[in-house]
């Protein structure tokens, strides 16, 4: 199957009508990828600036679940593979090449030229220990764990030689090339920290810089919390370019943190940062001063990622207060799909993508985004916008206004009335959050919304689990295999219900799904496998799918080789990136 063809027929079908022209466009950017994105020869030195709303949670890739954290470590430490983020196809990391007799035994060449950025030499151990000690270790909560069991069984990993890992897989597992770009950890550095069991703690915001040890293009320099966050080159990368320089070009990449997107948009105006993710409400701010600020705006089109509501459905209570997480008669109401769909139904997604995105945003019903062509399907339970039917579901529950207040109370009389989560530094998602607001109250239900630190948020979600509705997304990617972790009933991301058991039969058809996926080598029938899926998810309602925005990028035009696209982003292959000579 040709990849690039249906990724690039996508690109092209994004909206390109923007409220001001972008200095490159869609059909610019499409040129400019299907000459196979050449890579110039460029000089050392310089530094990218950019802006985060949330510092990191930590510098522990392997069990972070923050995009806070995973924005930094991602240039630090790499995988055995990689994906080219044009053609999406899987290619070679710190393995040079692999080969396989029956799609179960899979023997991985690893390159001889890759240092530890402390010095030492990186070998086939330090891909026995990320994985025997660290991703499989069950005192440790990595989300990679639920990837990498295939069927509630581990896979085989193994160092032959130096130079050399086997890996001996139960069942033939379909998306395993692309799940290798799990992040190596070195040996020598923590496995100390492993077998004392203090790994999870290892690698936190207190941590000196050259105890973060990685071997990808930049190291950390220094962390100052509430500040920045500096990257720097990391002398002893392995790649170099076409001319025999040294990668990466840049010395530093330098994340400046800001308390919203408002700032930041501020500050890339005043020309402190190089780079602005937009909300389609800025484009009237930016377009017009491209070239006096000398900056270029792309539109990649629909992000990968989702966006959802989600209902607390966890049954358990709080070890340290013996309270439910939710008050019974709350739960009952959340883990009742009829409610679910009510609130579905609710949701005026249009006049969110209208209002908020100016019309630079697609509806989403299915937990796939449209961007992903190879495995999205549009035939799943959709959900336009009606209140009426939405009050009509509530009344078949015994909802009603009892006391004439305009809020509807449940047949015991509880007030339906729910408190409402997102991130606080998101201006977009605060705006969505107050629409959605606004939709539920005009079925009835009393909402009591509050804007939280993204971090204090993702805690709530995955270790306190004090909350009742929370509106939050995640980055997607192309592998549906790769959200295990959320779908689940085991993993530690199926946020609706964390007891690791199933509530419901749907859990079982999904767990059932994704496991025989992972055995299934035709791709149409894995295509099946995940419309079935789809359409499940679509018809329980355990996310709420809201809308998915563009992805549209705001760029200073001094980087070279700048290629931005929906799955690399801005600056995909940053250690290519570098500052043109003025």
């Amino acid at each position: 199957m040709n990849k690039n063809k249906p990724f690039l027929s996508f690109f092209l079908s994004i909206l390109i009508f923007l409220p001001f022209s972008v200095k490159v466009n869609a059909q610019e950017l499409f040129q400019k990828l299907h000459q196979e994105y050449s890579l110039e020869c460029g000089s050392p030195g310089g530094e990218l600036i950019t802006a985060v709303t949330s510092g990191p949670k930590s510098f522990n890739p392997i069990v972070a679940q923050e995009t806070s954290t995973t924005q930094v470590t991602r240039y630090i430490f790499e995988g055995l593979t990689r994906t080219d983020p044009v053609t999406l196809e899987v290619l070679p990391g710190l393995a040079s090449n692999w080969e396989t007799t029956d799609g179960k035994e899979w023997i991985f060449h690893l390159r001889d030229d890759v240092y530890w950025n402390d010095g030492v030499k990186f070998t086939s151990k330090d891909v026995e220990f990320t994985f025997n000690n660290l991703v499989y270790n069950p005192d440790i909560p990595s989300g990679s764990r639920d990837i990498f069991t295939i069927e509630g069984k581990k896979i085989l990993v193994e160092a032959v030689d130096e130079c050399t890992v086997r890996f001996l897989l139960p069942f033939t597992f379909s998306p395993f090339l692309r799940s290798l770009s799990q992040d190596i950890l070195p040996e020598h550095k923590y496995a100390s920290s492993a077998v004392s069991g203090k790994f999870s703690f290892t690698l936190g915001l207190d941590t000196k810089s050259k105890d973060i040890v990685g071997t990808g293009p930049f190291k950390l320099k220094k962390y100052l919390p509430g500040e920045n966050v500096i990257l720097e080159k990391n002398n002893l990368y392995y790649k170099k370019d076409s001319c025999g320089q040294q990668l990466p070009y840049l010395e530093k990449i330098i994340f400046i943190i800001l308390p919203s997107q408002d700032t930041a948009l501020l500050k890339f105006m005043e020309k402190e940062i190089d780079y602005y993710s937009l909300r389609p409400q800025d484009l009237s701010i930016l377009g017009p001063i491209q070239e006096s600020n000398d900056f270029s705006i792309y539109n990649a089109g629909p992000s990968f990622g989702s966006n959802f509501l989600v209902f607390n459905q966890n049954p358990g209570k709080n070890g340290k207060t013996n309270k439910p997480f939710v008050k019974p008669y709350k739960l009952n109401w959340f883990k009742d799909k009829r409610f679910r769909k009510a609130i579905s139904f609710a949701l005026n997604r249009q006049k969110i993508i209208d209002i908020i995105m100016s019309g630079l945003g697609v509806v989403q019903h299915s937990p796939l985004s449209t961007a992903n062509v190879q495995y999205y399907d549009e035939h799943v339970m959709k959900y336009p916008y009606s209140p009426q039917k939405a009050k009509k579901i509530l009344a078949s529950m015994n909802f009603s206004d009892k006391d004439k207040d305009g809020f509807l109370e449940d047949k015991t009389g509880n007030k339906l009335e729910i408190v409402f989560f997102t991130v606080a530094s998101d201006m977009q998602r605060i705006q969505v959050a107050a629409l959605i607001k606004k939709d539920l109250e005009t079925i009835g239900i009393k909402v009591h919304f509050l804007p939280l630190d993204f971090n204090n948020l993702v805690n709530k979600l995955t270790a306190t689990f004090d909350w009742e509705l929370i509106l939050i997304g995640l980055t997607g990617g192309i592998e549906p295999y790769f959200g295990k972790n959320v779908w689940s009933y085991k993993g530690n991301l199926h946020f609706w219900n964390t007891s690791g058991k199933p509530q419901a039969d749907y859990e079982r058809q999904i767990e059932n799904i994704f496991n025989l996926s992972a055995r299934t080598v035709d791709e149409s029938e894995r295509k099946k496998l995940f419309s079935q899926w789809q359409k499940i998810a679509s018809e329980q309602l355990p996310l709420i799918y809201t809308v998915i925005p563009y992805s549209i990028y705001a760029v200073s035009n001094k980087f070279g080789n700048l290629y931005p696209t929906p799955y690399g982003g801005a600056f995909s292959e940053i250690e290519y990136i570098y500052v043109k000579e003025k």
